[in-house]
């Protein structure tokens, strides 16, 4: 798919990040002018220079600071929220402050920045789920609570923000830097299985869902959508 979006301009929060990196060289791919914002830290330094852009340090958790961003900016044409950082867990064995760090990370950092941001009428803002909202897990009851209501968010704010657009990208299991904290041996066992039942026959790469992030943010017909990208993970 060969986009142009020369001389637009393209916020990536949570560019540090695996899907929030491919989102963020997608997108300068395509010409856009990018901003890559996140938490300081080498992970957002490494996503910006591959982009050929500055860090930006952006800490969504911070209300102060996200306002604050927003009003020192021009509109931005698209917007895209790939920022989280949550435990997984039963709610019967995460405790609640973990708990709800998780919220407040996830949703309530996407709802501070989608908020504050100020887009250009026909721009977009693009939230990331996760399939879990869909195929419930016992080890992960909170993770597909918040991607629900990620989901739900999205619908409504296409309607409030009309004529900007809201989407959401729903991921499935991606090789994303997340799984980084178990064992090499583990985590490929893992993909190994999930690949076998998929009817995709291999997990996500972050190149996927940022194909599906350029698609619902340059569609002029696409707002109010959750766009599942899971190689079948919900039917399987």
């Amino acid at each position: 798919m060969t986009i142009s979006l020369s001389g637009q301009s393209v916020l990536i929060v949570g560019a540090g990040g695996g899907v929030g990196r491919a989102a963020l060289e997608t997108f300068a791919r395509q010409g856009a002018i990018v901003t890559a914002a996140g938490r300081p830290g080498d992970a957002l330094s490494t996503a910006a220079a591959a982009a050929g852009v500055a860090p930006t340090p952006l800490d969504f958790l911070d209300n102060d600071a996200v306002e604050a961003f927003f009003a020192a900016h021009a509109p931005f044409d698209h917007v895209v929220i790939a920022a989280a950082s949550t435990k997984s867990g039963s709610v019967a064995g995460l405790d609640l402050d973990a708990a709800k760090a998780a919220m407040e990370s996830k949703f309530w950092g996407a709802y501070r920045v989608a908020r504050a941001a100020k887009v250009n009428p026909g721009g977009s803002i693009t939230l990331v789920s996760g399939f879990l909202s869909h195929r419930p897990s016992a080890g992960a009851v909170l993770q597909g609570a918040i991607n629900a209501a990620l989901e739900a968010l999205g619908r409504g704010l296409a309607l409030e923000r009309a004529p900007v657009r809201v989407n959401t990208v729903s991921p499935g299991l991606v090789n994303t830097p997340l799984w980084q904290g178990m064992s090499e041996e583990a985590r490929d066992g893992m993909f190994e299985r999930t690949a076998a039942r998929l009817p995709a026959g291999r997990i996500g790469q972050p190149e996927d869902i940022a194909s599906a992030i350029l698609f619902v943010a340059t569609n002029p017909f696409a707002t109010g959508s959750t766009i599942t990208v899971d190689g079948g993970g919900t039917i399987a």
